[in-house]
């Protein structure tokens, strides 16, 4: 791998932020950021990169590379949760490694914001219409993890009837939560109004963004930090798979990027969306309807080792492999 590319992405604002949200922490600094600013920062990008996504499928139109994405990325977030959750199941139980897997199986998206600025960084470019990639691959991964959990759960199906699945909540949970109620609805918006839209939103969705980045990564830096202490709680086994989960996740998707001919920016778009693992809304979905799993074991797990593992060396792991191959 390219020390140089290494050494590129970490000597970058947003990701310099997110070390020193870690370092006061460490050093056991006061600085706090007040809840409702990450959050609002949480959903100007989404907005932001909707939006941009829009308008760039809007320039590009829906054609075949665009499908043979879309297709990609639901295949890739239905497949992932399964052969984790079988992964798992050999230290865990069913609630907890389904859990697990369906975190997996979803996405970060300020993972993929990152890797956005990284590329911006090596002028690489890449398609908008990943965003919408984005968008898809965040509820498949959810209805796989509770279907698994209604499959293996208590020997097969056996849950008290109070735990039982409630699908019609699920189902919303999964196409209706706030993110990704947000992220969907700003790619139509940005479809629907393009250019014109784009002219008039630019200095909101454009010029501000990086700087929103940079300050929401100091915030996850404070948080990943606090995180890292519950990693004692998850053993050797679960940071092992942590850690290479996104490997082999990165590992897979880069051979069907390949195949369906996407450029190098996409594909390291593609396979930075398979090697994450969301700590948003799997979460507020496995909370609500896995109550039996552990919320310390697939937070900290995708939060402070795969977060932190995929913005330092993973993207740019990534990308020397796409070069490798694309070359």
């Amino acid at each position: 791998m390219n020390l140089d590319l290494i050494v590129s992405n970490i000597l970058n604002p947003p990701i310099l932020f997110f070390f020193l949200g870690m370092f006061a922490v460490w050093v056991k600094s006061d600085l706090e950021i007040p809840a409702p600013i990450p959050k609002l920062f949480s959903l100007y990008l989404l907005l932001a990169i909707g939006f941009k996504g829009g308008v760039e499928l809007s320039r590009s139109g829906i054609t075949q590379d665009v499908l043979l994405t879309m297709l990609a990325a639901i295949v890739m977030a239905s497949i992932v949760p399964v052969y984790s959750f079988f992964l798992l199941r050999w230290k865990l139980d069913p609630y907890n490694a389904a859990a697990i897997a369906a975190t997996y199986g979803s996405i970060s998206a300020v993972t993929f914001i990152t890797a956005g600025s990284f590329l911006g960084q090596l002028n690489i470019d890449y398609d908008g219409y990943m965003v919408a990639a984005l968008a898809l691959m965040e509820s498949p991964a959810i209805i796989v993890g509770l279907v698994l959990v209604n499959v293996f759960g208590s020997g097969g199906g056996n849950r008290d009837e109070e735990k039982k699945t409630e699908w019609g909540e699920v189902l919303r949970e999964a196409f209706l939560n706030g993110s990704v109620l947000l992220l969907v609805g700003s790619v139509i918006i940005g479809l629907l109004t393009g250019e014109n839209g784009w002219t008039k939103l630019k200095p909101f969705t454009q010029d501000m963004f990086y700087g929103a980045l940079t300050f929401f990564l100091l915030d996850m830096g404070l948080v990943a930090a606090k995180q890292i202490k519950d990693l004692k709680k998850t053993g050797v086994f679960l940071i092992a798979f942590a850690l290479l989960m996104p490997l082999g996740n990165a590992a897979l998707s880069l051979p069907i990027a390949y195949v369906i001919q996407m450029s190098q920016g996409d594909a390291l778009l593609f396979a930075v969306l398979c090697a994450s693992a969301s700590y948003i809304a799997v979460p507020a979905a496995m909370r609500m309807t896995v109550p039996e799993a552990n919320p310390s074991l697939y937070i900290s797990t995708a939060l402070a080792v795969t977060f932190p593992f995929n913005i330092i060396v993973g993207i740019p792991l990534y990308l020397s492999a796409i070069n490798l191959f694309w070359s």
